[in-house]
């Protein structure tokens, strides 16, 4: 079986090896700013996105029976067609009009896929998400690009609204309920120290207790949105969902205070939380701050750089 390449960076399958390994990374949000509510129930928002180097790592592979597995040891993780990475397998070969088959093996075999978690579930940083999108991308390599970006894109919103983020593969402004995005180029490298405490949040539950009346993204971004488009971490840095999670959750401002304790540029909640990140110019700060929070038994750390 020949290389193929993908926006997802991975071991690609040979002739001797059917296996296709595959990098899937997180996101964090560096401003997420919720401007309306739709009729649909869902919300507009304004969010600037980045990849980060922190990733699950996901193997396809024919399997013997028949359909698509799903295997992942993480407790948290469902290993059923609930799982957004099965959804998006299920969805691209429904819309390819054919079953289950790597195109060279010239069989209607099953397809395997096989998740490592390494991205804390359900903690704002887009895993699921992430994982579907590396899921479409490599199938639709593997068969010769079938489908435009437009179309994958498309076939990712219906999975979740940050699917589309994950197969555009860059910094970007996202607009809608995420899906409208706008490649942003001015980011600069930044080392990040993770910090994700050991709960998850519902990301439902956070947009449902939001008061739109009490965000304040808005003010704080305004030169951004409105001028000189040059994102400032001592300025920008801004998630209106702090309002509701921090609420349900005080021990995030204390992981926030502690990291700008730890000479962070800034620090910030990612998407509805609970994970915080800390911004570093400095990556011997970072690995500074990473030494200090690692001793606290009750929170996963993490050091990761920005993705362009």
């Amino acid at each position: 079986m020949a290389a193929k390449k993908s926006l997802f960076s991975g071991d690609w399958t040979t002739e001797q090896d059917q296996n296709l390994r595959i990098k899937s990374p997180a996101k964090i949000n560096l401003f997420l700013h919720v401007t309306a509510k739709r009729s649909d129930g869902y919300h507009d928002l304004l969010s600037l996105m980045c990849c980060i180097s922190l990733y699950d790592n996901i193997t396809l592979s024919p399997s013997s029976c028949q359909g698509i597995e799903i295997r992942c040891m993480h407790a948290s993780v469902p290993e059923n067609h609930t799982n957004l990475a099965y959804r998006a397998a299920a969805l691209f070969f429904r819309e390819l009009g054919c079953d289950p088959a790597f195109p060279e093996s010239g069989e209607k075999n099953g397809l395997r896929i096989k998740i490592e978690k390494n991205i804390p579930v359900a903690a704002g940083l887009g895993g699921g998400s992430s994982n579907a999108a590396a899921v479409l991308s490599a199938l639709n390599s593997v068969y010769d690009h079938p489908f435009s970006m437009a179309t994958l894109s498309n076939m990712g919103l219906s999975l979740g609204a940050d699917v589309p983020f994950f197969l555009f593969g860059k910094p970007a402004i996202a607009a809608g309920i995420g899906e409208k995005l706008t490649d942003y180029a001015k980011l600069r490298h930044f080392t990040l120290m993770l910090v994700c405490p050991e709960f998850s949040v519902s990301t439902a539950a956070v947009y449902k207790k939001l008061n739109l009346r009490l965000t304040k993204c808005e003010k704080k971004l305004k030169k951004f949105l409105f001028g000189e488009p040059v994102f400032d971490v001592r300025q920008h840095l801004c998630n209106d969902l702090e309002l509701v999670t921090t609420v349900l959750h005080p021990e995030i401002l204390q992981i926030k205070q502690k990291l700008m304790d730890l000479n962070a540029n800034g620090a910030l909640m990612s998407g509805s939380g609970p994970a915080v990140f800390g911004v570093f110019t400095e990556s011997d700060k970072a690995r500074f701050a990473y030494d200090v929070l690692a001793e606290n038994d009750n929170w996963r750390v993490f050091i990761a750089e920005t993705l362009f």
